[in-house]
């Protein structure tokens, strides 16, 4: 397997383009797609190194694709970039064994070191779902910052966190800066992949008004 092969699949044009000249200028073999259709009839997994897919396109979107490779039995890093990085999806993401979920717009640098941790995670032809440093992380937080945790990784806006437990929207804030940081969050979906990998959150701990179809 040359592991050197990123595969990218997006319906927009121009991210397609962006995207393999940013590839290229580090060296990096790639091959575009504009529909997953067309990335699963061009597919050799013996070449496969990572994929890099949107979520949301005409006919077959990210999660289908990703639904597709699983029954396929491929073992194929994906870091899933989308505009549209709402919980559930990002939880059906993540639950399935992706890589990454790369909101956009995202810085390049970003998306280069998402490939390259994907691009190493195929020459073990294994794939682990981001979970910072394991239970030790988790075991820093305080008791308020644990009340916060779990919410934040649902989604909760920080005025409904403040509601539920009953402080001000400015103190919520900052425990929300407090437990990114010591988790070494970046983004939001850092710590619902967080979450997830610790067994904390599923497609069945949603918010209330949550389902992820």
């Amino acid at each position: 397997m040359n592991p050197n092969i990123v595969y990218v699949v997006d319906d927009d044009l121009g991210m397609l383009e962006s995207t393999q000249w940013l590839l290229e200028s580090v060296d990096l073999r790639v091959k575009t797609f504009s529909n997953g259709q067309q990335f699963l009839d061009a597919l050799i997994p013996e070449e496969a190194g990572c994929l890099i897919l949107d979520i949301r396109m005409p006919g077959m979107g990210g999660l289908n694709v990703q639904e597709v490779l699983q029954k396929r039995q491929i073992t194929l890093p994906i870091i899933f970039v989308s505009g549209h990085a709402d919980v559930p999806i990002v939880v059906r993401a993540f639950k399935s064994g992706a890589l990454d979920f790369i909101e956009k717009p995202c810085s390049q640098q970003l998306l280069l070191d998402s490939v390259q941790h994907a691009l190493q995670q195929s020459q073990h032809n294994t794939v682990t779902v981001p979970s910072a440093d394991g239970h030790a992380l988790l075991a820093t937080l305080t008791k308020r910052e644990q009340d916060v945790f779990l919410p934040l990784a649902q989604g909760y806006s920080s005025r409904e966190m403040a509601e539920q437990l009953n402080v001000g929207i400015k103190t919520i804030d900052l425990y929300r800066a407090r437990v990114m940081k010591k988790l070494g969050a970046e983004r939001l979906p850092d710590v619902t992949a967080i979450a997830i990998a610790h067994g904390l959150l599923s497609a069945q701990r949603l918010r209330p008004d949550d389902k992820a179809h």
